[in-house]
């Protein structure tokens, strides 16, 4: 059992959200509507918003004076237990704001972290959510510490890497360092499943894409994989990769990735880096969409940030635009960055044969045709070419096997230099 552990309070939490307008309010809104539903996730109830117009961040306090007043008021007329802001907040900030609201404070951040803590399953995604966890909360010791051990339970304060952060900066270091070198192993050991992956030419298709756009679904409807499916960001955190046959009989390998959201943290970003670095390697990303959301776009171009960010470039990318049996305007699912586009529902299984045959398309545009007469004591590179091209002929004969397949590029050393 992790040390770090901490006890949770049973009682629902009820929350104030607070953000700053820069600019478009309406932006604003959709934004707090998403911190809304994390909140929720997190197990939290929302019971009131406030949102203030600036021209720019208050230094010290988040908001202006003025504002804080006013979430004073909230505070007390609707008994909340705390707010929530829609930006990463700085130590002192949070200091004062406790200091004044005289109640818990937290951030956008701080949230994303404590659904993380709470849906990690694997060694692996403990020890990225704990790394991340420790490095967020390394420099905001004297920010949280009053207020978490006066509330004692609730938000950001479970999953590992926080136990009433009573611990000093030297222990949380030492911590980090561990955890650092545990993830360097987990990461080594992905890396040598990757090459083993690249050894067998298996093609490995990616699904990428916003929280909660139907990725769990789609894995299932094609793997049988059990991944839990709920209307909720984050529903799953732990990757997972199945085997799946495609229409002409070759197998792919589908893995699917932590779900994108707007202003990811970025302790999550680099601790998460070698899970997400599972499109980087891939020979296909499903970048999915949920077409119901009329949000999309924004959250389009946030996945796309994302990938730039993790340096993912120059692959084949097929949008898929999930959920089309809710959207009302399926006439303008475009995608000017992807290769091809498809609209599908997952859930209803409708166009998902065609999501599997373009997959096989795609793919089939970096296969070599070739004719080849195997000889028998080579006759496993047909089980190769069964599992890894299409074998389009298969003919015993006295001096050998004859076959006509498509085969990747790597696999064509096999046949030698001569073909028929």
């Amino acid at each position: 059992m992790n040390k770090f552990t901490f006890e949770q309070n049973e009682k629902q939490e009820k929350v104030i959200l607070v953000a700053v307008c820069l600019d478009d309010v309406r932006d604003v809104e959709e934004s707090l509507d998403e911190l809304e539903q994390l909140a929720e996730t997190a197990g939290a109830q929302t019971v009131g918003r406030c949102i203030q117009n600036r021209e720019a961040i208050h230094n010290s306090t988040y908001v202006g004076s003025g504002k804080m007043q006013e979430i004073k008021d909230m505070i007390w007329e609707q008994d909340a237990d705390g707010i929530i802001c829609d930006d990463e907040l700085s130590p002192m900030q949070i200091r004062n704001l406790e200091e004044e609201l005289d109640c818990k404070v937290m951030d956008r951040t701080l949230l994303i972290l404590d659904i993380f803590a709470s849906r990690a399953r694997t060694r692996e995604g403990k020890i990225q959510v704990e790394l991340a966890q420790l490095k967020y909360f390394s420099t905001r010791l004297t920010g949280y510490g009053n207020s978490l051990s006066r509330l004692g339970g609730g938000i950001g304060t479970r999953g590992p890497g926080e136990k009433k952060l009573e611990m000093d900066r030297r222990l949380i270091r030492k911590r980090i360092g561990h955890l650092s070198k545990e993830l360097k192993q987990v990461v080594k050991h992905r890396e040598v499943q990757r090459q083993k992956r690249s050894k067998n030419h298996v093609p490995v298709v990616c699904i990428a894409g916003y929280t909660n756009a139907g990725k769990s679904t789609l894995l299932n409807l094609y793997t049988d994989a059990g991944v839990l499916e709920e209307d909720q960001l984050f529903a799953t955190l732990d990757p997972t990769t199945r085997s799946v046959k495609l229409p002409c009989g070759q197998e792919i390998l589908l893995t699917d990735t932590v779900g994108f959201i707007q202003k990811l943290p970025h302790h999550l970003v680099n601790a998460f880096q070698s899970t997400l670095e599972e499109a980087k390697y891939s020979d296909l990303i499903l970048h999915v969409v949920d077409a119901s959301n009329p949000q999309r776009e924004k959250q389009m171009q946030t996945v796309y940030e994302t990938f730039r960010q993790l340096k993912i470039q120059d692959k084949k990318i097929i949008t898929v635009f999930n959920k089309m049996d809710k959207a009302e305007d399926t006439e303008f699912l475009k995608d000017v960055n992807a290769d091809e586009v498809i609209d599908i529902s997952a859930k209803k299984k409708i166009h998902t044969e065609e999501l599997l045959q373009l997959i096989e398309d795609i793919l089939m545009e970096g296969q070599i045709y070739v004719e080849h007469l195997v000889k028998y004591a080579d006759a496993g590179v047909i089980q190769k070419i069964r599992r890894n091209g299409v074998l389009l002929k298969e003919e015993y004969r006295d001096n050998g096997i004859y076959v006509e397949a498509y085969v990747p590029l790597e696999l064509t050393k096999l046949f030698g230099s001569e073909t028929i």
